[in-house]
């Protein structure tokens, strides 16, 4: 009759046991941070660039209608072939170009900022050459500062 020392497990008659509940959620936390990373990796640059564009604008056109209202001067966004511009603003000039040179407007390209503090609601479309699917509408409703939002 065979002996085991004590504390050995090589009994004949033990059959092999799988893995525990805690080794395996290990592995499947593991492989959810890999996944997450991948997914983060893979992410679109063509539609984060875009949104990124309208954020920009949607924050320089607060910055003209502010200094619309304080220097009581009517401001005009014009967008045009090589970019866009600020017509009518008082002191150091805003930027005046896209980050992307595959950037536009689609449809009219004028805002008229001020300097009452009610506008009427104002709209722009931008869109890109290199994206030609994705379009992203800053807006405003007079009241609320402008904002950039994906279109479907």
């Amino acid at each position: 009759m065979p002996t085991s020392a004590a504390g050995s497990n090589s009994h004949p008659t033990m059959k092999a046991r799988g893995f525990t509940l805690l080794e395996l959620l290990v592995v499947i936390a593991i492989m959810a941070l890999a996944t997450s990373g991948v997914g983060l990796a893979l992410r679109d640059s063509g539609a984060t660039a875009l949104q990124r564009e309208g954020e920009r604008l949607a924050a320089l056109l607060e910055s003209a209608r502010a200094q619309s209202r304080a220097s009581g001067a009517a401001v005009r966004w014009r967008a045009d072939a090589q970019g866009f511009r600020f017509e009518g603003l008082p002191g150091t000039p805003l930027p005046s170009h896209w980050l992307d040179d595959a950037t536009g407007v689609r449809g009219p390209g004028e805002l008229w900022l001020g300097p009452e503090p009610i506008i009427g609601a104002q709209q722009v479309v931008i869109v890109s050459q290199a994206h030609p699917g994705r379009a992203v509408r800053v807006a405003t409703d007079g009241l609320r500062p402008f904002a950039a939002q994906a279109l479907p």
